[in-house]
């Protein structure tokens, strides 16, 4: 059964995210989600480092969501076959 994971964007780095970092963010979002769950991104970071975690979440996660005050839950993807 999969769980409901949240990352915390803003969590992952101190101040300002470092682009030479980036190895860093991505292993520590991958380690969050874990397997096959449903993870939901959120908390203020550039946009640049969204896409990147999206994309190493790619293959991880069940399911992929944004969330924001402004856009409430926006899903990037879904390979749940249920």
């Amino acid at each position: 059964m999969f769980q409901e994971i949240i990352v915390d964007i803003a969590k992952l780095y101190e101040v300002t995210a470092k682009l030479h970092e980036l190895p860093i963010y991505e292993a520590a979002a991958i380690e969050q989600a874990g397997e096959g769950n449903v993870v939901t991104l959120t908390g203020a970071g550039p946009v640049w480092l969204y896409l990147r975690i999206a994309h190493a979440l790619h293959g991880k996660a069940l399911v992929l969501n944004y969330t924001s005050p402004a856009s409430g839950t926006v899903e990037i993807f879904n390979h749940n076959s249920f």
